[in-house]
């Protein structure tokens, strides 16, 4: 037996009878010879991380743009704190960590820069052009890594993982099960583990912009989730634990969910939006994002690859939405910047 094999074997063993396991995965869109060393979905994982989309992350805002400050998180780190959030109640339910993992670390591969505002510009400036099209970074996460990685290739991965990063993200609904999500109790729990993650960070960090103190969060819901940082993520976690086990579907407690959807809503009205840099306000840096997208309809022959179509405006518009989400903030300001004359 190969080491592989060895692997798949042990799954077989301790996981739940619930897990996804990598020997029954429903495989790849492209036939590959198996790695004699590692299973699907831990191919799957190692192809994430190394891929180019990944490491731009560490370049793109979280919720705060370009801050001087070093503690404050991008789309890479609230990636890692989701793949952590999200293994440790994979392990504690047996169900399958590198599936689990995979998903996490491929969840916002298609975000675009300067965050939500930049999400909301891209979505407005696709519509001018294609009506109806929009933009939803999930949905441009699954397409990095069907289309845009390896040189139009692709990742190739499993349908396991392109189905739980497509459905990683609800919007800003609510906790409750949604039966149209991730086909794998995995992907499940990236779903709840990304609400999880963002809620307490982005807390945290406006904490330490000093938008909000600790004292200023409603009382109703650190009762029950706890003060600090590390009691909220431990409580929620430890409830989703808790509630997934009794009820044999990834979710929380009534008291539990509806305390971290009103910490949600907390952060939408107190947080969101707001800047802290000094350098560019989030409403600014969306129209950037549109101005940007509107010089490469009228100038498609300043795009770095070629166009198949160019008079095709379906086809011109998703070619300019792939080349300004995959920026980061920084590559979006200096091009801005160097196409219309004027710095920030």
């Amino acid at each position: 037996m190969t080491i592989r094999e060895r692997y798949e074997q042990l799954e077989k063993q301790i996981l739940s009878p619930h897990a996804s396991l990598a020997c029954e995965s429903k495989g790849r869109v492209r036939l590959e010879e198996p790695d004699p060393i590692r299973t699907d979905f831990q191919r799957d994982r190692d192809r994430i991380i190394h891929c180019k989309s990944f490491r731009r992350l560490k370049h793109k805002t979280q919720v705060f743009i370009d801050p001087e400050e070093d503690h404050y998180r991008t789309r890479l780190t609230h990636t890692l704190e989701v793949a952590q959030i999200a293994r440790t109640i994979a392990r504690a339910l047996r169900l399958n960590e590198d599936l689990t993992e995979a998903i996490a670390l491929g969840h916002d591969l298609g975000h675009t820069p300067f965050g939500h505002a930049g999400e909301k510009a891209l979505s407005e400036v696709m519509n001018e052009f294609v009506a109806g099209s929009g933009f939803k970074h999930s949905q441009q996460s699954l397409r990095v890594v069907e289309v845009l990685e390896n040189k139009g290739r692709g990742l190739n991965l499993t349908f396991e993982v392109r189905d739980g990063i497509l459905h990683h993200s609800k919007g800003n609904a609510d906790l409750a099960i949604d039966s149209r999500g991730p086909a794998t109790l995995e992907g499940k729990v990236v779903k709840i583990s990304d609400r999880v993650a963002y809620v307490n960070h982005d807390i945290d960090d406006a904490i330490r912009a000093g938008i909000i103190t600790e004292n200023d969060l409603p009382k109703e819901c650190v009762d029950i989730l706890g003060r600090s940082h590390s009691d909220r993520i431990g409580a929620m976690v430890g409830d989703i634990i808790e509630h997934s086990i009794a009820q044999s579907s990834i979710g929380m407690s009534d008291p539990f969910r509806k305390a971290t959807n009103n910490l949600k809503d907390y952060l939408f009205a107190q947080v969101y939006g707001q800047d802290v840099t000094g350098i560019a306000e989030l409403a600014h840096a969306g129209e950037m994002l549109k101005d940007l997208f509107r010089f490469y309809m009228s100038h498609p022959n300043q795009m770095p690859h070629p166009i198949d179509d160019a008079s095709d405006v379906s086809i011109l518009a998703r070619s300019v939405c792939d080349f300004i989400s995959g920026m980061t903030d920084r590559y979006a300001q200096k091009d801005y910047a160097n196409r219309f004359m004027r710095w920030l």
